[in-house]
């Protein structure tokens, strides 16, 4: 296996499609840009989600599906 790994470059440049492959990846200029983050508060955001979830009622038709799911799954269950 270290033998197919270390032949591996040779390998590659002896088979026509994934020789150019090759070539053309030890070719590519890569130039890595940094980006600026802004600090992020994670318990605000999580906060601030929940308060949403809770305020537009989301919540309550969670519970009713989890209620309705459970009540379906056991009418029609078989056992």
């Amino acid at each position: 296996m270290a033998h197919f790994i270390l032949d591996l470059p040779t390998w590659l440049n002896s088979t026509t499609h994934l020789g150019d492959l090759f070539q053309t990846m030890q070719s590519i200029d890569v130039t890595i840009f940094a980006q600026e983050f802004k600090p992020t508060d994670i318990t605000g955001d999580v906060s601030k989600s929940w308060n949403h979830f809770v305020r537009t009622g989301q919540v309550w038709a969670f519970v009713i599906g989890i209620v309705a799911g459970y009540l379906a799954k056991t009418f029609t269950s078989f056992g």
